[in-house]
């Protein structure tokens, strides 16, 4: 129905390395009970961020992959037929604000635009949600927190926070990890050493300086990872490289051979 998940807050935080003072912004954040909007390009670790500050917090967390279909009804819930029975089935952010968990609401511009209506309560002094279905006004629970996300480069007219919406949360921008943490991030990840990750890293940030020319968006920390891990269980370099770091990235032909080309001098 809504593509939501959750994951409990006793559980061992997800590795994450600090970029700057991200983590101690979202735990005041949370001590203050203030809505957070996390920017930044696919891929950059916001969403490994909330895990790991969920599990930190032993807050639980419901995330939810937002897409063009999921309306405020996915969020909120609906009636549903079980056992011959009408029941009302709470959705991810109605228990969330009834259980004190935090409600990741992940590229929450691509939700429809009914979803933003039904966040502005949550996201002022009254910290409330009306479920119209069943006439109840329900009042969060102290330790509820919404936080959401969104890639400001990878917006068009249509989709867009407006500003009335983007005020009412307090602000994190990530961008990729500079070198020197995003080599140990991946050699982490992967299971691959630190001086074979070198190049793939300098790989990783030529493509990114080519993001508006040829590439709509560029290479992530989850795609470097991935082309580590091949590497790391016995697949060829220019495979791996060309599998997870080049395919990805594009469809066009003309742009696939000059991404090898740099591939190639990068690489020699």
């Amino acid at each position: 129905m809504d593509g939501s998940h959750i994951t409990g807050g006793a559980a061992t935080a997800p590795f994450y390395l600090p970029q700057g003072d991200e983590c101690d912004v979202f735990a005041a954040a949370a001590a203050h009970r203030l809505p957070v909007l996390l920017k930044g390009p696919t891929g950059c670790g916001k969403t490994r961020f909330v895990a790991h500050m969920a599990a930190k917090l032993g807050r639980p967390l419901y995330t939810v992959a937002c897409h063009d279909d999921l309306s405020a009804a996915d969020l909120i819930g609906r009636y549903l037929l079980k056992g011959g029975e009408t029941v009302w089935v709470d959705g991810p952010l109605t228990r969330a604000v009834r259980e004190g968990a935090i409600c990741y609401l992940d590229e929450v511009v691509e939700a429809r635009k009914d979803v933003t209506v039904v966040l502005h309560p949550l996201t002022d002094d009254r910290r409330i949600l009306p479920i119209d279905r069943t006439g109840e006004e329900l009042e969060a629970h102290p330790d509820f927190l919404l936080v959401a996300s969104y890639n400001p480069g990878y917006q068009n007219i249509l989709k867009t926070l407006k500003p009335s919406t983007r005020q009412r949360f307090i602000g994190v921008e990530f961008t990729f990890p500079r070198p020197e943490h995003e080599i140990p991030v991946v050699a982490r990840e992967s299971g691959l050493a630190e001086e074979r990750v070198k190049p793939l890293v300098r790989l990783a940030n030529k493509l990114r300086a080519m993001k508006g020319q040829d590439l709509e968006e560029g290479v992530s920390t989850r795609l470097v990872v991935y082309a580590a891990t091949l590497i790391a269980g016995g697949m060829g370099v220019d495979r791996a490289i060309r599998t997870a770091m080049i395919e990805p990235l594009s469809d066009d032909a003309d742009v696939k051979a000059g991404l090898r080309d740099l591939v190639t001098a990068v690489f020699g």
